[in-house]
């Protein structure tokens, strides 16, 4: 039997599957509408996420809200949230391919429960593991790739837009991209 979206969760927080489990606050399952046709994956928890169990709560979190909000869309009411990794790394390190391994089964059922026209990989790590593995964020950004019937687009992690706000327009331009592309899907 598969699980649902409820029984997957309790399986999450519960994971032992890699050394992140040993030193976690709060495993960090994601949030958002269950039905949303946009997902939005991050690489992983940071410490206000593991403080929390929520994705994307800290400066980077209320910078995507923002950014989200100016294009009609919500973290409550039409977008899911989740990370490649459920654990945050030690000192917010980029998650090691072990670890992206042992969390990618519960990513993949969160995308199969979820069933997105659209996926936004925010940052490198999100665009290399899901789009490409040579995926350049600075030069792909906004591009839509099709993968497995869902499409995907690759954009700039919000923290990385909180240490360089010139690419803050960039990254607007892609989520009004998205927009477009959500009514063209309507």
């Amino acid at each position: 039997m598969t699980e649902n979206f409820e029984q997957l969760r309790q399986k999450a927080l519960s994971c032992q599957g890699c050394k992140l489990s040993k030193t976690r606050t709060n495993v960090v399952f994601g949030v958002g509408n269950e039905q949303a046709k946009v997902m939005f994956i991050g690489e992983g928890p940071g410490e206000n996420e593991d403080l929390q169990g929520e994705p994307f709560v800290g400066r980077g979190g209320q910078l995507l809200d923002k950014m989200l909000k100016h294009v009609g869309l919500s973290r409550k009411e039409n977008v899911y949230i989740a990370n490649m990794v459920k654990c945050r790394p030690p000192q917010n390190r980029d998650p090691e391919k072990d670890e992206i391994s042992a969390c990618g089964g519960y990513l993949e059922r969160q995308i199969e429960l979820i069933q997105p026209k659209i996926i936004v990989c925010l940052g490198r790590i999100a665009a290399c593991a899901l789009i490409d593995q040579k995926f350049k964020v600075t030069k792909q950004h906004g591009e839509f790739f099709e993968k497995n019937g869902i499409l995907m687009m690759g954009t700039f992690h919000p923290a990385a837009l909180l240490r360089n706000p010139y690419s803050k327009p960039d990254a607007l331009t892609d989520l009004l991209k998205l927009k477009e592309k959500l009514a063209e899907l309507s």
